[in-house]
């Protein structure tokens, strides 16, 4: 079955960097394109960023376009969400994401919580 791991997550102050980390299996990891959402307390779930299948193109929501990077290694089944200058209103529940034949799978979430 599909499973996503993350990890990575913590508290940082404002200004910080973290390194999130998805390990996938259960699916031929490298023709799906993978995603980063998170959910603050009170709102919805929003997509943070979006990697492809082979890692050609990627998209950033853009209160976080020039901070945060995506990226994936497909040998290792990872995808990874590289977060700098980090502010208050980056903290979230940070999920991970795939589409698999129409069917959304998410893993257990990390908590990022940027705070002086």
């Amino acid at each position: 079955q599909v499973q996503l791991v993350e990890s990575g997550g913590g508290l940082v102050q404002p200004g910080g960097s973290l390194r999130l980390s998805c390990v996938a299996s259960g699916f031929i990891f490298d023709i799906y394109a993978m995603s980063w959402y998170r959910q603050a307390p009170g709102k919805e779930r929003e997509l943070v960023a979006r990697i492809a299948s082979r890692g050609g193109s990627t998209n950033y929501a853009d209160s976080v376009k020039g901070r945060f990077t995506i990226s994936r290694d497909n040998a290792k089944n990872t995808v990874y969400l590289q977060m700098n200058s980090l502010k208050p209103e980056d903290t979230a529940v940070y999920y991970c994401n795939t589409v698999r034949w129409s069917t959304n799978y998410w893993g257990q979430g990390t908590q990022v919580t940027v705070s002086s």
